[in-house]
């Protein structure tokens, strides 16, 4: 390795130091930052530039280049995040004047539209046969998550304390430990009451836990997805049933009735209105056609 070449890699392996060090990043980070850099290094070494000579109409010939080649614009939003950060640092430890990574954009990543199941979908899934105390608990989870659009980690953190069957409501804590309150569904009401009557055959006495094992403790996350796996598929549903799939079909019903977007983020505790924006795009046909039909300058003239 020639002294120039060792050289550029001595401030590669000092930011990642700076990482592990400083920033405290986990050793998989870092790991991941040095994978990014080395994929920019290599095509420096093709160009026999270095760190410093890097510019930014290079750093846009590599991004296209590496996008031509089939690197996804998720990845190639990665490196370039990284590049940033390292020129950050370089920039202040006096070795470099710019961030020729500032400024770049990758491709938008296409956002994935949220798999649900529709209405008719949703009522065969909820039809669970069997009066024991599992089928009971089952039930009353799958209709918690569908009838108030609960996270997993929100549903197996519920205790007994949270539900207000009076008033229909349940106290939930969300992301960031951000608590609020939500309505609950008659159907998912009644589900819980019949639970609630065949909890003590199963909970430890001291249990604060609204759903709990057969062993008498909280349920834990991975019970929750095998439980409802294992019933979506003896109910014969259409696809793989995961909690988030309930939510998911729980918002999107929801906007489709209603059309409530802020009302619906509200519901489901998101931070910011965009996340809950990609259950538009579920309805946008419907949302289309009302335009066309109701709005004055969208109407078309028929022609003769």
């Amino acid at each position: 390795m020639s002294h120039a070449a060792a050289s550029e890699d001595a401030l590669v392996d000092s930011f990642l130091r700076h990482l592990a060090l400083e920033r405290r990043l986990s050793p998989r980070t870092v790991e991941a930052y040095g994978r990014d850099l080395k994929d920019m290094a290599a095509w420096l070494d093709q160009q026999q530039l270095g760190w410093r000579q890097l510019g930014q109409a290079q750093v846009r010939a590599w991004a296209a280049q590496r996008h031509r080649q089939g690197l996804s614009a998720k990845s190639l939003q990665r490196r370039l995040a990284a590049l940033r950060a390292f020129y950050r640092y370089l920039k202040r430890e006096g070795q470099v004047d710019g961030n020729p990574a500032t400024g770049v954009r990758a491709p938008k990543v296409e956002r994935k539209l949220p798999a649900t199941l529709d209405v008719d979908q949703m009522t065969q899934l909820l039809e669970l046969p069997g009066g024991d105390p599992l089928a009971l608990r089952d039930q009353a989870m799958m209709e918690l998550l569908y009838s108030s659009g609960l996270r997993l980690a929100e549903l197996v953190s519920l205790d007994l304390a949270d539900l207000d069957l009076q008033d229909a409501m349940l106290e939930v804590t969300g992301k960031g430990g951000k608590t609020r309150r939500l309505p609950v569904g008659s159907k998912a009401l009644e589900a819980i009451r019949r639970w609630l009557r065949a909890r003590p055959s199963l909970a430890a006495a001291d249990e604060q836990a609204l759903f709990v094992s057969r062993r008498g403790r909280r349920l834990s996350p991975r019970s929750v997805q095998s439980r409802l796996a294992k019933r979506a598929l003896e109910q014969g549903s259409p696809r793989h049933v995961h909690p988030h799939l309930l939510r998911h079909s729980f918002a999107s019903h929801l906007l489709e009735s209603s059309g409530d977007l802020r009302a619906v983020q509200e519901l489901l505790g998101h931070a910011n209105i965009s996340t809950t924006q990609i259950y538009t795009h579920l309805d946008f046909q419907h949302l289309a056609q009302v335009y066309d039909q109701a709005h004055p300058r969208a109407r078309r003239k028929k022609t003769d």
